[in-house]
Parts: C-alpha cells; sequence; structure tokens
C-alpha cells in the first residue's frame, strides 16, 4: 500500500445489465473487512452521510464499496424503470462484484431506504455476519408519503415527475406496486445476522418508531444505538463521524478477521501450544495436568479429576 487510504472508481454490471458506477476506499494495510453501503432513496454514493462514514471507516480500517443504484448518479440505467426489487438487485450485484474481485462484504450498511434494501438483500448475501440500518423505514412502503403530489398523475397516466429534495425525478407506477408488495418483516426476523439499529428521535422524514418496529422483530444479536440530534441525512459531520466510531466498534465484535488477529494470551500461542481447526490448547506450567484452551474470544480451563490429580 502507499501508506495511506486508496480510492478507486470503477464500475460494474448491476442486475439488468446496466453499469453501475462505484468508488472502493481502501485503507492502509490489509483492511479489516469490507463493508458495502447503500444510499438512501435518490440520493447517491457521493451524498454527505454515505461520503463521510465511508471515509471515516476507511481510517478505521475498514475497505468500504459505496456505489450509484440504477439510475442515480454516475450510473447508467432509466430511474423511472427502477423500484425497491431492482434496489435489491443492484446490491446482490455489489456484492457479488467484491466477492469476484477482493473479498465478500462482512458488513452491510444501509441509510434511509438503503437500510430497507440491506435487510431485504441480507439473506443472499452469506458471507455478511453484520447488518447496519441508518434511519431506515420498517417498511420499504413508508417512502410513499414523499410521493403523494404525483399519486394523481400516476394514476391518471401511469408515470409523473416529481420534485425530491429540489431535483426532478420521473417515476412510474411500478415503484408503487413494487413498494406495495414488499414486505421486510419476514427478511427481518429470519435475519441470522448481528444488528445494529441507529436512529434519530428527531428524525422527521422516518419517525423513529420504525427503528422500534425492526428491533422489536428482529432476534438477536441486535443492538440500537440514537443518534439523538441527528437530522435524517446526517448533514452534520460529527453526526456521520459518530456513526462510523460507533459501526466500527460494534462491528469487530462479529468479524471473524477481527478474531483472528487478537493477541494470544499468556499461555496461549507458545512453543507448547496445539491448534486443531481454530481451537488453541496449551498446557498450564506447574500443572501437569491442566489445559488452557481458547475457541474464538472464549477462554477455559479443563483438567484432570482431582483423583488424578
Amino acid at each position: 500500500m502507499s501508506g495511506r487510504p486508496v480510492a478507486k472508481m470503477i464500475t460494474f454490471p448491476g442486475a439488468t445489465g446496466v453499469e453501475l458506477a462505484a468508488r472502493l476506499d481502501l485503507p492502509d494495510g490489509a483492511p479489516r473487512a469490507y463493508a458495502l453501503f447503500a444510499h438512501c432513496f435518490t440520493c447517491s454514493k457521493d451524498s454527505l452521510a454515505a461520503t463521510r462514514i465511508g471515509r471515516e471507516l476507511t481510517g478505521r480500517g475498514f475497505a468500504v464499496l459505496r456505489f450509484d443504484f440504477t439510475g442515480l448518479g454516475g450510473s447508467t440505467g432509466d430511474f423511472a424503470n427502477t423500484d425497491f426489487s431492482s434496489n435489491i438487485a443492484d446490491l446482490v450485484a455489489a456484492a457479488h462484484w467484491l466477492r469476484t474481485e477482493h473479498r465478500a462484504p462482512s458488513v452491510l450498511i444501509g441509510h434511509s431506504l438503503g437500510g430497507a434494501a440491506v435487510l431485504a438483500a441480507a439473506a443472499q448475501m452469506p458471507e455478511a455476519v453484520a447488518v447496519v440500518t441508518i434511519g431506515a423505514p420498517f417498511e420499504p412502503a413508508h417512502i410513499k408519503h414523499l410521493l403523494a403530489p404525483a399519486l394523481p398523475a400516476l394514476a391518471e397516466h401511469g408515470e409523473a415527475e416529481i420534485d425530491l429534495a429540489g431535483r426532478r425525478f420521473r417515476i412510474r407506477r411500478q415503484l408503487l406496486d413494487d413498494l406495495d408488495r414488499s414486505n421486510n418483516t419476514d427478511s427481518i426476523g429470519h435475519l441470522r445476522k448481528a444488528l445494529l439499529v441507529m436512529h434519530s428521535p428527531r428524525d422527521s422524514t422516518v419517525n423513529i418508531d420504525n427503528a422500534r418496529q425492526i428491533y422489536d422483530t428482529a432476534k438477536h444479536p441486535k443492538s440500537f444505538v440514537s443518534l439523538d440530534d441527528a437530522d435524517h441525512l446526517l448533514t452534520r459531520k460529527i453526526d456521520a463521524q459518530y456513526v462510523a466510531e460507533v459501526l466500527g466498534a460494534w462491528a469487530s465484535r462479529y468479524l471473524p478477521e477481527h478474531e483472528s488477529a487478537r493477541a494470544p494470551e499468556p499461555g496461549i500461542g507458545g512453543a507448547d501450544t496445539e491448534v486443531v481447526a481454530g481451537v488453541r490448547v496449551a498446557g498450564v506450567p506447574g500443572a501437569p495436568f491442566a489445559q488452557s484452551i481458547a475457541v474464538g474470544r472464549h477462554r477455559l480451563c479443563a483438567d484432570e479429576p482431582v483423583a488424578v490429580g
């Protein structure tokens, strides 16, 4: 490596064959893990939240891939032809590219509707061990309130233009229909990955009750972190930094790469240590029958019965 983080601008084929634009930020040295970031609805990989969180995580040793969904940012394709299901397919394509070119993502991160997308897509990324949602809706259909001004035209003509965050977008009825069909309850309940739910109680776009529903539906291991007075888009740098700091520390607990880098405890790893399939067994000085055993982050002692010595 060059002694500092490296950014690579790349493209890869999306689910429908269009070229998706992406940025891969690599840390100085071997990555602790690879993370895949899904941006918010009609945003891009270069949004303030995606950029700041990605860079902060890279500074903490993570490689982070963030990309533009079909028809947004630098990606090709027509946004009007996309829907929630196509977002899921794009995420799966991004994970496939990482798996093929580098290493499959261990951590999935989604902001707003991107959070709902990673929850829905996680089952198709078996290597991922941790999922993080930031200001995410419990159900994808939650975003329909943002599309309310276009509903009459959609009902009459099947498509409409709408202003979102000061930009014009063309949408079609298929987006609404797909949102109505999408249900994340089963995906969350059968996630089988560690989950971190991050949400601000002052979020005026996606009410914090969505975080409660996600958390209540998920099974352990699961965690919730309040983002206090942050806004939905995390426009303040300090909020994005906080998200990355907490996220990085939390995810480390679930990363096998992190465990393999741990320094051995006293008596574990010396010349008298036997390693079998990830289990380390070492003798204990002064106790001829005792053994110190390490299995991942678990430590225990074993000995013969008292009658034996």
